[in-house]
């Protein structure tokens, strides 16, 4: 028995890591019996991340591990070298494109989980891996590295149905009140915005993915995707398969930032906020809705609390904020203790006078009460969210 990962067979221009394992997996021989397959996402910045940053990796069992790694040798020279060099720029994503590199590796035992750790934080080249029992390929064996390290022990569920034809940028054909249906059952999340409705089950472009539901549990995936491919509305699919995922698991992020807000930049096009704090400059970008609202209401001196990710250029993405102490927003002169009345200054230096009673002060403001848009943790919506952020409705982990 042993482990195999595989990650890197495409590219925006198509291909998906997970059509290529299923594919390798229906060819095994007959006596080779196959585990739990398992989806894991990785560090978001990494340099040479294919389009959903996702590794594969399954546990095999079998009696003759010569002759499984003999079989994986012809696989991968036949069906999988293939995909080396694919690139395509996309219209939807302003980051630079690289060639697929894909990598596999079989490992006879599960290797240390801190080189899952390390993947999922960190940026992590090859020399940084434990040598695998045998590995093929180039780039692609670091994930597929992490992916069989992963210890899979916060999990979810998500079931995956490929199209009958990917070579193709026809809009998926979806079922949209089957997918309202599931969207309310319990266990399954993400499936729609829940501002829009829109969907956020199915990718774009050239993939064979027709659509992956996520929910808690291996049974609720399943049945929530067969309701979807149930529908006459729902265009045909050519398989699927369920995969444990560390998706939702938070896994990306560390501690808590607490800072200090020494200044806020707003970009009056995009919206996009530029926080620096006494730990580091902060981006938050247009589309993280609640995040965004609150990033571009602080003002300097407030305390803030912020998780995220540090990007390579060493700035932090924001994913939550929480407002611990702000600064009033406005001052106004005091009331007359007498009248109730506002009192007006009487000129530089000379105090303030109640313009009723005549009553005077020293010259003084008084801070108006105010507060942020929001008390407590913030999260971006659901479709702004990466496939690893942890929902706030869940809690902390235990």
């Amino acid at each position: 028995m042993g482990w195999l990962g595989l990650d890197d067979t495409d590219s925006l221009g198509g291909g998906c890591t997970t059509k290529s394992m299923e594919d390798l997996l229906q060819n095994l021989p007959d006596e080779v019996r196959v585990g739990t397959v398992r989806l894991v996402r990785l560090w978001p910045f990494a340099s040479g991340r294919t389009r959903g940053n996702a590794a594969l990796s399954v546990e095999l069992q079998c009696d003759d591990e010569e002759s499984l790694l003999s079989h994986l040798d012809g696989w991968w020279a036949e069906e999988l070298s293939k995909f080396k060099g694919l690139i395509s720029p996309s219209h939807h994503s302003d980051r630079p494109q690289v060639p697929s590199d894909p990598g596999m590796v079989w490992f006879t035992s599960q290797p240390d989980p801190i080189y899952y750790w390390s993947a999922v934080q960190h940026h992590v080249e090859v020399h940084d891996l434990p040598p695998a029992t045998k590995s093929w390929g180039g780039a692609g064996i670091i994930g597929a590295t992490a992916a069989v390290a992963w210890p899979g022990v916060d999990s979810t569920w998500e079931a995956i149905a490929w199209r009958l034809t990917s070579d193709t940028n026809a809009p998926r054909r979806v079922c949209p009140e089957s997918l309202a249906e599931i969207d309310n059952w319990p266990g399954t999340f993400m499936s729609r915005d829940p501002r829009s409705g829109t969907s956020l089950i199915a990718p774009r472009g050239r993939s064979p993915v027709l659509c992956g539901v996520r929910a808690m549990t291996e049974g609720q995936a399943k049945e929530a995707l067969s309701h979807l491919l149930s529908s006459p509305n729902t265009e045909p699919s050519i398989g699927q398969r369920t995969f444990k995922t560390n998706q939702a698991s938070g896994d990306h992020l560390q501690t808590v930032t607490r800072a200090v807000v020494q200044e806020v930049a707003v970009d009056g096009q995009r919206k996009h906020a530029r926080i620096e704090t006494t730990h580091g400059i902060w981006i938050s970008y247009g589309e993280g809705g609640p995040v965004n609202q609150l990033s571009r209401w602080l003002k300097k001196g407030d305390i803030i609390e912020l998780k995220g990710l540090e990007s390579e250029d060493g700035t932090f993405h924001m994913e939550q904020l929480r407002v611990v102490s702000w600064n009033a927003r406005a001052q106004l002169r005091p009331l007359c203790s007498n009248c109730t009345v506002r009192m007006k200054s009487m000129g530089q230096n000379q105090g303030v006078r109640c313009p009723k009673c005549k009553q005077r002060l020293d010259d003084r403001w008084e801070d108006v009460p105010s507060e942020p848009p929001f008390i407590g943790w913030v999260e971006p919506p659901a479709s702004a969210r990466r496939h690893l952020a942890r929902p706030l409705a869940w809690g902390d982990k235990k």
